[in-house]
């Protein structure tokens, strides 16, 4: 079976399995249903944008990719990411809380933590933290060798940044359990995969000029 068959029924499964999860944790009925507007929608729904866009450049260096490590952390980086944006699909269908919002993204990250004023004026992703350029896109996609390798890993540290820092506020403000504890393991988990990167893009020559 060709390699991108076999990544896309693992990306299948995991986001099915990663939902049904998502929907079993949210069915807590001691617990009030969050508000629209709250931090437990904001983050689930922007969540779900910026590890799509993780998910993206994963399969992006797994296609090209000859360097086992970097392609080992990429496949890690997919099934992680992808199997937690079922589980927030889950919440947000459980809820009974539409899957995109009326307000622009990052507006529930309120307290001046981030400055979102960009994103509100343009209602895109553009201004979420660590977010990942269409031109920066387009450089991984005509990329290929050590080059794609190193740019993968260069884009993917400030992504990840960007993820704990939303995860952080996640952590600290929202009030579902299930949000707080999924939060708290991204923050966990993409700040022991930074020290991961960091070295890895050291080792093959650093960052791509």
């Amino acid at each position: 079976m060709p390699r991108r068959c076999v990544v896309l029924i693992l990306l299948v499964a995991t986001l099915a399995v990663g939902a049904l999860i998502g929907a079993l944790l949210a069915r807590q009925p001691a617990l009030a249903v969050p508000a629209e507007g709250s931090v437990d929608a904001g983050f689930a729904r922007d969540m779900q944008a910026h590890h799509a866009q993780a998910v993206q450049l994963a399969v992006l260096i797994r296609d090209r990719s000859t360097d086992e490590e970097v392609r080992t952390v990429a496949l890690d980086i997919l099934l992680t990411q992808q199997n937690q944006i079922g589980q927030m699909a889950g919440w947000l269908s459980t809820w009974g809380l539409p899957a995109a919002s009326s307000t622009a993204p990052m507006a529930w990250m309120t307290d001046g933590s981030h400055a979102h004023t960009a994103s509100a004026a343009t209602g895109s992703y553009a201004d979420m933290p660590g977010w990942v350029s269409g031109a920066d896109l387009a450089r991984l996609t005509a990329a290929d060798g050590t080059e794609a390798d190193r740019l993968f890993l260069q884009l993917m540290i400030p992504h990840h940044e960007g993820g704990v820092q939303m995860a952080q506020y996640a952590v600290d403000h929202a009030r579902m359990p299930q949000v707080v504890a999924l939060a708290n393991g991204v923050v966990t988990f993409q700040e022991k995969e930074l020290t991961v990167l960091h070295d890895m893009l050291t080792a093959r020559g650093g960052p791509v000029d």
